[in-house]
């Protein structure tokens, strides 16, 4: 039977409707990346949780970013490599202290938005996330600097697809702000989430690409994140896809 993960971004809420979300959305994933202080998130978050996630089996990873709560993460900084990388190894380190105390594993490490699609581009931003994850698994997209990075240094990889982001045909995610760089109707994420799930090209704002993942993403954030997940993971397992974490 074929499998394929299906993840989501935790531990971000700042409302609690956004709570009442992650916790609904729990149950219907395989694996979540935790906020860990970066961009979002502190010890009561990550505590809560990770103790949702041991009680559904879902598998735990750190969500680090630039050290940039006022703009959630979603903005590039320019900082010194050893600044960064004290940032990154604070925040993992982190949750980790708190995953430790609730007797769940630090399975992987998934850089959080600008960053992510920073490390993605640029080898010395990818080192500086590889070099401090903890021997987890490193999440990114498929073909990326951060894959690089990870082989470099022999460690285990796990490449992203996206089922709510609009791509460009080159494997980057289209900007948040250009029309249609989130996908908002529910019936078009499934249709992506399948389509890459089966290695068949996906539609890009300027042509198709074909990406060959091992999980999937669904932003928590995202209107309609619990129904995209209900759809996604039915549409998965109808077609004869077994939903288990890739770690």
């Amino acid at each position: 039977m074929r499998a394929i993960d299906l993840n989501a971004d935790m531990g971000e809420y700042a409302d609690e409707a956004q709570r009442a979300v992650e916790a609904a959305l729990t149950p219907l994933i395989s694996s979540c990346s935790i906020a860990c202080g970066g961009h979002a998130g502190d010890e009561k978050t990550m505590r809560e949780t990770a103790r949702r996630a041991k009680a559904y089996g879902v598998s735990v990873g750190a969500h680090p970013s630039y050290p940039d709560r006022e703009g959630f993460g979603r903005r590039s900084l320019t900082i010194a490599a050893n600044e960064l990388a004290a940032s990154v190894r604070s925040q993992i380190a982190a949750l980790k202290s708190i995953l430790d105390a609730e007797g769940v594993t630090l399975a992987h490490i998934k850089p959080h938005g600008a960053l992510y699609n920073d490390a993605a581009r640029d080898i010395a931003l990818a080192r500086i996330v590889a070099q401090v994850a903890c021997d987890a698994i490193l999440v990114g997209p498929p073909q990326s600097m951060l894959e690089r990075a990870a082989k470099e240094l022999n460690a285990e990889f796990a490449a992203e697809g996206f089922v709510d982001r609009l791509y460009l045909k080159s494997g980057a995610l289209a900007p948040r702000s250009q029309p249609g760089g989130v996908i908002e109707d529910i019936a078009a994420r499934t249709h992506q989430a399948l389509a890459i799930a089966r290695g068949e090209p996906v539609a890009a704002a300027d042509g198709e690409l074909t990406l060959a993942v091992k999980t999937l993403c669904i932003h928590s954030d995202s209107p309609g994140a619990v129904e995209t997940a209900r759809a996604v993971r039915a549409g998965l397992e109808a077609d004869g896809f077994a939903i288990r974490t890739f770690a």
